[in-house]
């Protein structure tokens, strides 16, 4: 219950209610038609907070980001005007990806809709409509038109969101204001329990494949949303399976597991390739195999058997058994194989053969160079948060995954920046050191949001790859348009002189060699607030992206010198 205030209202009774459930963190930018909530935050007694970002695609990139690293409910609040329109990108990602994110929009009063009320999304009177708007990147919106709606609206928001994607709800200020009763546990109706499917016929199609020959699992993010990698761990051992995972679900797998063939798709590896080409039949697990996913792998996938097992089915031709529990799904389909045998003691990583990429001889480190530093100074534990670009495609495809840590790369909507919001989420619920590597482009977009760490004295490592250009709109114009012109090369920026002079607190280094980025790392090993680390590359470097690589070179691994550092 709020303390300090002469009477309980909607939103202190809402924010209660979120703090009942297991939010610890609202994450936003304040203003007129949400300050209310801020206020609540404020004076509540109960465990949550209010984080004030600097931009809404940050702050639902931060609710996105606490949410996959914990499993549990991420919330944004943002107010109305430009403040909720610039939540749709953010949404649009945790929608397309399945992250259960509430956003709280902040709305003028009713009695002023459709009267010229400054910020109006009420629909009426050729306004925009913000419940049509909200409904295409969520899973549930709705306008709260009275304050005894709010229990019914909040229940069924949490409720579609846990089930996987975003949910909204529209706060009018003169609902927000309104009197309410004291929040009390389980005034709100507990999210429905989902029943386990029948798994019999999934099963008896494993045991038949099984013994006719191998067997190779696909794991997708799905997995990690269930936290069921030790049942997807089981099933594995149990089928003596061969095992990838999708470019966003490195993490999924611990790659020392017997049989590991590394990630699937554009940023993929050739072992599993291989493994899917020699396979009797391909069990996806937790993932719809989006195109990102499928290149390489893909034309195999349609002469190979394919079974399916998740939320909802792939986007391929498949036997698909739905599930809205996957991780019991996956216990009973190991239960069906019982015993299951003990795990290996080899806990080596296994280090999938890489694609071959044209030699580069610019400025700066090669991409494989500089994961294989990183690799060398990032402890277990770290959670990683990696941007869309060339930058993310040779991460995805070069640096192993921390064991014990997170490894999130955005695909579903792909948007740059979004690893600053999400690292920065994840660093405030799990209070460990977390990793963004991004490029310079994503970094102009939103890589300010990083003062948001420093304000906090968050243990956020931020890497960022700066060629001066838009790395892979640079290579598509050489390889698809000639080079014949460049739109995507930028003027010589200064990241981490720019970073030093704005955040003098805040260690910040150039590395434009190994040796540079080695004693960076190791420099900054014991910093307990943030780091700023400039990578400078080529933005001729070719990534390991299969779209990108002549076909000679992207079936084979790659054996030759990766081009040296400077």
């Amino acid at each position: 219950m709020t303390v300090g205030a002469a009477a309980v209202r909607v939103v202190d009774r809402l924010v209660d209610a979120l703090a009942d459930r297991g939010v610890r963190y609202v994450f936003g930018v304040d203003g007129a038609n949400i300050e209310d909530v801020y206020d609540a935050l404020a004076l509540t007694a109960a465990p949550i907070a209010g984080i004030v970002a600097k931009h809404e695609f940050a702050a639902a990139t931060m609710a996105d980001g606490a949410a996959r690293s914990t499993g549990g409910l991420g919330v944004v609040a943002a107010t109305s005007g430009g403040g909720a329109l610039n939540l749709v990108a953010g949404l649009g990602e945790a929608s397309a990806s399945r992250v259960p994110v509430l956003a709280l929009v902040g709305q003028p009063p009713t009695t002023l809709e459709g009267r010229g009320a400054f910020q109006d999304s009420s629909g009426l009177s050729g306004t925009i409509d913000a419940v049509t708007l909200f409904a295409q990147v969520s899973r549930y919106c709705a306008r709260v038109e009275r304050s005894e709606d709010l229990d019914g609206h909040l229940s069924r928001a949490v409720s579609a969101a846990i089930a996987g994607g975003p949910a909204v709800l529209l706060l009018p200020k003169d609902v927000q204001q309104a009197a309410a009763d004291p929040w009390s546990p389980g005034s709100i109706a507990p999210t429905a329990a989902v029943d386990a499917p029948d798994i019999g016929a999934l099963a008896a199609a494993l045991d038949r494949a099984r013994r006719r020959g191998k067997i190779v699992v696909l794991a997708g993010d799905e997995v990690a949303r269930a936290d069921a990698r030790d049942e997807l761990a089981d099933l594995v051992r149990v089928l003596d399976a061969s095992v990838g995972v999708a470019p966003d679900a490195k993490d999924v797998v611990d790659p020392g597991t017997r049989g590991y063939c590394g990630v699937a798709g554009v940023m993929g590896h050739p072992e599993l390739v291989d493994a899917v080409r020699c396979s009797e039949l391909c069990l996806l697990v937790g993932t719809r195999m989006p195109v990102l996913a499928r290149i390489g792998p893909d034309e195999l996938l349609r002469r190979v058997a394919v079974l399916s097992l998740g939320h909802a089915p792939p986007h391929l031709p498949s036997t698909h058994t739905g599930t809205g529990d996957l991780r019991a799904a996956l216990r009973a389909l190991v239960d069906a194989f019982a015993p299951v045998p003990a795990a290996s003691s080899n806990r080596d990583v296994h280090r999938p053969a890489a694609v071959a990429v044209p030699p580069s001889h610019g400025p700066g480190l090669r991409y494989r160079d500089a994961a294989a530093v990183l690799d060398r100074h990032l402890p277990d534990g770290v959670d990683v948060f990696v941007d869309a670009g060339n930058t993310g495609a040779a991460i995805v495809h070069h640096l192993p995954v921390r064991r014990g840590g997170r490894f999130v790369v955005a695909l579903g909507m792909g948007g740059m920046g979004y690893a600053f919001g999400a690292g920065i989420g994840s660093a405030f619920v799990r209070g460990r050191r977390t990793v963004v590597i991004a490029g310079d482009g994503a970094f102009f977009m939103h890589g300010m949001e990083m003062h948001t760490a420093v304000q906090h004295a968050l243990p956020v490592t931020f890497v960022v790859f700066n060629n001066n250009a838009h790395g892979m709109c640079v290579t598509r114009e050489r390889l698809l348009y000639s080079d014949r012109y460049s739109f995507n090369r930028f003027e010589s920026s200064h990241l981490s002189a720019g970073v030093a002079a704005m955040f003098p607190a805040v260690p910040a280094y150039l590395a434009g060699t190994v040796a540079d980025l080695d004693a960076a790392l190791s420099a900054v090993a014991e910093v307990p607030g943030p780091v700023f680390i400039e990578v400078l590359c080529d933005p001729d470097e070719i990534p390991p992206f299969l779209p990108f690589l002549p076909p000679a070179e992207a079936d084979r691994s790659d054996t030759h010198d990766s081009g040296g550092t400077p």
